[in-house]
């Protein structure tokens, strides 16, 4: 899942985003207040990490213009100020969370992390489809409890088609949700993506989870589970009736075992 840290201090945001990468987080950055707002604006992001301390527009006026935008992206707030007040105006103004600067990295993630579940509408960090288990938290897929490899780029494409389960993602929002706008490549290497991912779940064993929608991108759906044929009800040898009471319809006769 992609995230915006706004944040002006360079020692801060390389630690930030460099623990952020480590754990499997795409993360991009933004240096001032209306760089953030013009991202936010633009692009789909599934979280922003708000420096409240910012050259021109601070931490709460960002906070304030996103809310009026009805832009519903969940924030968390970096603020060197720990004061109860502080933070009261920070959840007023509409935020998500609260942090003191500098933040516990181990913390921050587990916040990232929970905030991430929770505006997808998961409440736990595993995500069951079928055979398939998608861990956010680790960023790893398993298979009937086998690790399925796959690269960044692949997990990225499937946690997005499972976050969005029944919903058709167009090829623009797979590569918002990959590059976030920037440096992205063609198109059509989403197509190269998904062709890649579902002949690794095939190997597996899985198979149809991807659909494609011609003319718009992709959709996951959940797994059918196929219902078992009814019992073929067991054959007398040719010509063999059941005895049937008197004055029954012969149209009626039934083969016994029925």
């Amino acid at each position: 899942m992609r995230i915006l840290f706004v944040e002006d201090h360079f020692a801060s945001s390389r630690a930030i985003l460099s623990t952020l990468k480590k754990v499997g987080l795409t993360c991009d950055l933004a240096r001032s207040g209306q760089n953030a707002l013009e991202l936010l604006r633009n692009y789909d992001y599934g979280l922003a990490i708000i420096s409240q301390r910012l050259p021109g527009l601070d931490g709460f006026a960002i906070l304030t213009a996103l809310r009026s935008l009805k832009i519903t992206t969940p924030v968390i707030i970096l603020s060197g100020i720990d004061t109860a007040e502080t933070k009261l105006r920070a959840f007023a103004l509409g935020a998500d969370d609260f942090m003191r600067q500098p933040p516990d990295m181990a913390e921050l993630v587990a916040r990232i992390q929970a905030i991430l579940r929770r505006s997808n509408g998961f409440a736990h960090p595993v995500i069951q489809v079928g055979d398939l288990s998608l861990d956010l938290n680790s960023q790893s897929v398993t298979v009937r409890d086998q690790i399925l490899h796959l690269t960044g780029k692949e997990f990225a494409v499937l946690e997005l088609l499972v976050l969005r389960k029944g919903i058709a993602q167009t090829k623009e929002t797979f590569l918002n949700h990959l590059y976030g706008g920037r440096d992205e490549p063609d198109i059509k290497i989403i197509d190269v993506f998904v062709c890649k991912l579902r002949k690794k779940l095939e190997r597996v064993g899985i198979r149809n989870l991807i659909s494609t929608v011609w003319g718009k991108g992709y959709i996951l759906h959940e797994p059918q589970t196929r219902s078992l044929p009814a019992t073929v009800p067991a054959m007398m040898p040719m010509g063999t009736i059941a005895h049937t009471q008197p004055h029954t319809n012969p149209a009626a006769l039934r083969v016994v075992g029925e």
